[in-house]
């Protein structure tokens, strides 16, 4: 067949490529546009084998080989198929499991076949030598194409070097066509300034320290008796703010805090408090609650709000978004999902809303929901979780679930809830 194949190692081609504009092989020391990346390979396979192309293989790793959302953009990119390898981490550093063994087999099944004339590998490991014998042996002419290396050396095999029919070099001004550095979050830029949601999470006291100090500067402030019904009633047990365990609740765990979380030190913040403690400042920003005001809320109403008292119970169930949506719907959402949804926490949190709330059938719902803000009820809360979980956000990250993607995911939503439940109020005058 008269036609060219091109397989693209991503873990060398944009690991060289960050070397080569930021000086280190981090893929986050790069921005990635990739459907010129794509659009560059096809015009240029095309132009130097002088076939018409077959199919891009783009083969990367990802934590339990779950895609990531630049994968889903890359995966319905006409004439593009993406191969996933495991992602695993060990000694502190990420390593892909089973990528040489897919492309290995891609490549020999391609020449055995004899689906096409020419294949491009864009690859540096020696694991494909081979492979690449195979191909030749099979009538395939290889072109191996080399990320130019930051030092003006090799970043590839001399072995397959030496194999292969052709050889090109991406140089920089093909590379930055696509692909530009970015600044590291934290090294020898200045500082970024953090927002003001995060610097009232930062500064917020801890509920322990106000009860240990109840007359203290560090005290919390009377809860909010307003939009969320947190105000405080005599006789009211205490909630996981003072350290006791809820009625009716079993004693926790040893080595974990009242919810049953591990890790928790008396005095020490866990992520789940600092996220919760920056909703509750979301809040104060319609409320009037600024900065040390934030008072420790839940998102869910299976917990207890600041000042040690329980959630009101919730109202009628609100419907969650799955009973909302219709079969034609649902694949409608799944196609702006992979073409047009980044990924980013905050997105995804304001998708999902606007979804919902162009589905209700009645205003009253919307209000309902816009009335228990900062808390979104539980079954939507798990729903929108669930949601984001697609674009790879809460995955475990250095061993850790990231509470800034829970905080920003949630952030996201109740910024949509607003904007479309403000001009409603006006117009009924509530």
């Amino acid at each position: 067949m008269d036609r060219c194949v091109v397989l693209v190692d991503a873990g060398y081609l944009l690991g060289a490529a960050a070397s080569l504009l930021a000086g280190e092989p981090a893929r986050s020391r790069i921005s990635v546009d990739h459907t010129a990346l794509i659009q560059g390979l096809r015009e240029r396979a095309e132009a130097e084998t002088q076939r018409p192309l077959l199919r891009i293989y783009w083969f990367d790793g990802a934590p339990d080989r779950v895609p990531q959302p630049e994968h889903r953009r890359l995966r319905v990119m006409p004439r593009v198929t993406v191969r996933l390898g495991a992602l695993t981490r060990s000694d502190g550093r990420w390593a892909q499991k089973g990528v040489d063994a897919a492309m290995h087999a891609e490549l020999t099944e391609l020449a055995r076949n004899r689906a096409c004339s020419d294949i491009v590998l864009v690859t540096g490991d020696g694991d494909l030598l081979p492979g690449l014998m195979s191909a030749k042996e099979h009538g395939v002419a290889v072109h191996l194409w080399a990320v130019q290396a930051a030092d003006g050396d090799y970043n590839q095999s001399e072995d397959l070097v030496a194999e292969a029919d052709e050889r090109r070099v991406l140089d920089r001004i093909w590379i930055t066509r696509a692909v530009r550095a970015v600044e590291p979050s934290g090294s020898g830029a200045p500082a970024a300034v953090p927002r003001p949601e995060i610097a009232a999470i930062l500064s917020a006291p801890l509920p322990e320290a106000a009860a240990e100090e109840p007359h203290g500067p560090g005290r919390l402030p009377p809860p909010d008796p307003g939009r969320n019904g947190a105000g405080q009633s005599p006789g009211r047990p205490a909630g996981r703010e003072d350290g006791r365990t809820p009625p009716g609740a079993a004693p926790a765990a040893p080595g974990t805090d009242p919810a049953g979380e591990p890790g928790h030190t008396k005095g020490v913040p866990t992520p789940k408090d600092l996220a919760d403690l920056g909703r509750a400042h979301v809040a104060g920003a319609g409320t009037g609650q600024q900065g040390p005001h934030a008072t420790l809320r839940w998102s869910s109403d299976r917990s207890w709000t600041g000042g040690g008292q329980a959630e009101q119970p919730e109202a009628p169930a609100l419907p969650t978004l799955a009973q909302l949506t219709t079969a034609e719907q649902r694949w409608a959402d799944r196609e702006e999902d992979i073409t047009a949804v980044s990924g980013d926490p905050s997105e995804v949190g304001q998708v999902f809303a606007r979804r919902w709330i162009e589905r209700l059938a009645s205003d009253r719902r919307l209000r309902q929901l816009s009335a228990e803000y900062p808390r979104i009820p539980h079954r939507i809360d798990g729903e929108l979780l669930r949601y984001a979980a697609r674009f790879g956000l809460l995955a475990h990250k250095d061993d850790q679930i990231d509470e800034h993607d829970r905080y920003a995911i949630r952030a996201g939503f109740w910024r949509e809830v607003e904007s479309r439940a403000t001009p409603e109020r006006a117009r009924t005058g509530d």
